[in-house]
């Protein structure tokens, strides 16, 4: 089996992502898909696009949930956009009986390393949030590699060098940065608006951070807060976080 990182840098690479701006339109994905279909990390097959059961390799998916408020009845629609979160204690990569799943030492990026991957799926098995992705024309699993070709693609202006999703994002609701800094903006970022780590009674400790929607307006009064904050030490978890907890375990 494969072994975490023993001496990480405490660099901590990740995304937060903003559930009350996010609109759902899928550019995050797509943007994915073209960038990731020519860059090193191989290309993003589909199946029978065009066919009854279209099918492929997307390492960023959108699902989209009704909240209600069991109280009040109110509700709204929540896009909520899922990929790798790269996780600190991440069992993807203990699982993998060749080392082709890892975490970088570096930057806590995880990979995959699709030379010596046997297709075996025991990382997709492993991983509670469906995020590893089998592609069946390689046999290999793949997944959101951050884009580490173009975060540090040194050809590009400092201001491009984002992944594919953050820099397409037409409302902003995607951002990137170092979550291990509590300086970075991104940390600041999750502190002034109680980010939370997906399913922390998974013990995964995920590095990617949601921003939960804001509380609704009904004329001059504020509607009751619909996603109350997930707190990690108390395992708790909001109304949209049991609905993603409840999907992804089905």
């Amino acid at each position: 089996m494969t072994c975490l990182p023993k001496n990480p840098s405490g660099k901590k690479l990740g995304l937060v992502i903003d559930l009350d701006i996010c609109v759902g339109c899928h550019a995050c994905a797509v943007s994915c898909k073209e960038w990731n279909a020519s860059g090193q990390m191989a290309p993003l097959t589909d199946l029978q696009p065009y066919g009854a059961k279209p099918d492929g390799v997307w390492f960023n998916r959108i699902h989209t949930f009704e909240v209600v408020e069991p109280q009040t009845g109110a509700s709204r629609t929540v896009h909520f956009p899922k990929s790798c979160l790269h996780c600190d204690d991440a069992p993807c990569v203990t699982v993998c009986p060749t080392g082709a799943s890892y975490k970088r030492e570096e930057d806590g990026i995880v990979l995959v390393n699709t030379d010596i991957c046997i297709g075996c799926k025991l990382c997709s098995w492993a991983c509670p949030y469906g995020a590893r992705e089998y592609d069946e024309d390689e046999g290999v699993m793949k997944k959101c590699t951050m884009c580490v070709d173009k975060i540090y693609n040194e050809n590009l202006p400092e201001e491009s060098r984002v992944p594919a999703c953050v820099s397409t994002c037409p409302t902003g609701a995607r951002s990137f940065g170092d979550l291990g800094d509590p300086n970075s903006e991104v940390s600041k970022l999750v502190a002034a608006r109680n980010g939370y780590g997906l399913m922390p009674e998974q013990g995964t400790k995920p590095v990617n951070r949601y921003l939960p929607p804001r509380p609704k307006k009904l004329g001059n009064e504020l509607a009751p807060r619909l996603l109350e904050h997930v707190d990690d030490s108390a395992n708790g978890a909001g109304v949209l976080a049991r609905w993603v907890d409840k999907i992804l375990s089905a």
